[in-house]
């Protein structure tokens, strides 16, 4: 007869209801010893910061070829994280390549070529299916979006290495064995910025010569705006970070993924003194512990200059006030809106916040955090040096200050082009850009990039600037303006920037993720349903969490306002 036992509470328990021990043995994927050693090798044996993540993966990246999965999960064991959470950041980033266990790893090398507008018109469907015809050896072609070089297009990235007017012959030649690091284009270092004068406007700042007010009433005065896009006043942004509770931090946005949109990493090229050195006052001026620079992997050249020049301010001494980081995505032109940007340097995702708070108010890490753009820093140095007025009086009908116009498509010299602000698009044609390439007539223009809308010829005496295009369903946005001839064909225009919208939309909020995937089956239809277009457009611009969906829609309206006759 079976004894019974009962519980504590005097309950008779059935003598084979006894909870039994599980047995022990491990669950999911083995993490093996030689995956922890390669690991150590790429990384090191030091601790790791969670924030760094995405530069771990880079590295593991360029060594290996691709992330491969027992790398991952020694990551993770690493960071004493989830192995869910490294893998969700991976595979959340163009630029990645996860390899599962026992899976083909990608080719030795990698061509990608730029699909965007600049370069559709310059050919570039036409090269990837000679490259494609081709049939490469251990070479992986793909289409890619903006690359930041629309004024040399086509462009293709080979490696880290790019060609610039690309052609099928030049892409093989390169794959097959020549180096495929960045190509450093000559540019003026510390010394040769110190000899001219550089950083004087930064010493006299910490040096107590300058007052904080003074530096901000001057930016004020002068009219600057933040010139990735939104046009906020810059002297207002710097009071608004410094009136929250410290510490702060500051981010430098260099990710300018707009297709169209190649100015700063002309100046990060050209000058990049002028831009470090307007951080490191922006920095002085809200009293930020750190600056993080969030670079976007497309410009590898960049990356270096600046690694090399930061090291060089360093030892110089020019930095005492707070720290100065280099951060890079990993191909994802979400990360150009500021929220996303945070997220990206914080190791993570790239999805835009919810707002409020602001970043000025909760940024990085928690902190209130200032966020200013490329350009926008490239000024601040020379405008305390010269003068508000100085600034202020150099723009065009009603404008104040100068704008750097990134100019592609049909003209005879694309290209930066420095100009007044409010200058307007045939202005700019004729007097910066050589006029229209031969045998094309101006027929219309994006005055603002992907997103900010179409406009026709017909308004082409429109001032460029924050404010003067609204009206007309379009914006200025980063003032990229690639000019459109007789020869496009509109819908294919609209068609493409809906594309290159779809594939990079976060995929966080329904209207953008479902809306640009609806709107590109729809505008691929001959016909185009006007009604459908323009609900969904509406649905899309009012709904969606972050400017990348609400903007999207703008090359639909447009075409559905401006140029009626094109849709039937």
């Amino acid at each position: 007869m079976s004894a019974e036992k009962n519980d504590r509470k005097g309950r008779r328990i059935h003598p084979g209801s006894g909870r039994r021990k599980a047995p022990v043995f491990p669950k999911g994927r083995q993490l093996q010893a030689g995956e922890v050693d390669r690991l150590a090798g790429l990384l090191g044996e030091g601790g790791l910061e969670r924030d760094m993540l995405i530069e771990y993966l880079h590295v593991i990246q360029d060594e290996e070829g691709c992330l491969p999965a027992g790398l991952l999960q020694a990551l993770a064991e690493r960071l004493s994280i989830p192995m869910a959470e490294v893998y969700e950041v991976a595979s959340f980033y163009a630029h990645f390549d996860i390899v599962g266990d026992g899976g083909p790893p990608p080719e030795a090398v990698t061509v990608r070529v730029c699909n965007s507008l600049s370069c559709m018109l310059a050919g570039s469907n036409k090269l990837l299916k000679e490259l494609e015809n081709k049939k490469l050896q251990n070479v992986r072609v793909v289409a890619a979006p903006c690359m930041g070089r629309c004024d040399c297009a086509p462009v293709a990235e080979i490696g880290h290495r790019h060609v610039d007017h690309a052609d099928a012959n030049a892409i093989v030649a390169l794959a097959n064995g020549q180096s495929l690091e960045a190509e450093i284009p000559d540019y003026p270092n510390l010394a040769s910025a110190l000899s001219d004068g550089g950083y004087g406007e930064l010493r006299a700042c910490l040096a107590g010569e300058r007052s904080i007010e003074d530096v901000i009433e001057k930016l004020s005065s002068a009219g600057l705006s933040g010139l990735g896009g939104a046009g906020f006043p810059t002297g207002r942004k710097w009071q608004l970070v410094r009136a929250e509770a410290a510490p702060r931090l500051m981010a430098v946005n260099a990710d300018e993924g707009e297709p169209g949109t190649f100015k700063d990493r002309h100046y990060l090229e050209h000058a990049p003194h002028r831009v470090l050195e307007g951080a490191l006052i922006g920095a002085w001026a809200v009293e930020a512990e750190a600056v993080y620079i969030y670079l976007r992997d497309e410009y590898p050249a960049v990356r270096e200059i600046l690694l090399r020049e930061i090291a060089a301010l360093e030892a110089e001494g020019l930095c005492p006030h707070t720290r100065l980081h280099l951060r890079r995505g990993a191909g994802a032109y979400i990360c150009g809106e500021e929220s996303a940007m945070i997220e990206s340097i914080e190791g993570k995702r790239g999805l835009p916040r919810h707002r409020p708070p602001y970043v000025a108010q909760v940024g990085l890490f928690g902190r209130p955090t200032l966020v200013n753009n490329v350009e926008t820093l490239y000024w601040v140095p020379e405008i305390l040096q010269n003068g508000a007025d100085w600034f202020a009086e150099l723009g065009r009908n009603g404008s104040k200050g100068m704008r750097s116009y990134s100019v592609s498509g049909r003209v005879t010299e694309p290209g930066v082009k420095l100009a007044p602000a409010g200058i307007s698009v045939a202005e700019l044609i004729d007097e910066h850009c050589g006029g229209m390439a031969q045998g094309h007539t101006f027929r219309a223009y994006l005055p603002g990039g992907a997103s900010g809308g179409i406009l026709p010829a017909t308004l082409a005496d429109l001032p460029l600037d924050f404010g003067t295009l609204e009206a007309h369903g379009c914006f200025v946005g980063s003032h990229a303006v690639i000019v459109l001839s007789d020869r496009d064909d509109l819908k294919a225009v609209a068609l493409n920037l809906l594309r290159f919208f779809e594939d990079e939309s976060c995929g966080q909020c329904t209207p953008c993720r479902n809306g640009t995937e609806k709107a590109v089956k729809m505008m691929e239809a001959d016909q185009w349903e006007a009604g459908a277009l323009g609900d969904l457009a509406q649905v899309m611009a009012q709904a969606s969490i972050c400017g990348l969906g609400q903007a999207a829609p703008n090359p639909i309206l447009s075409l559905l306002k401006h140029f009626p006759e094109d849709l039937s």
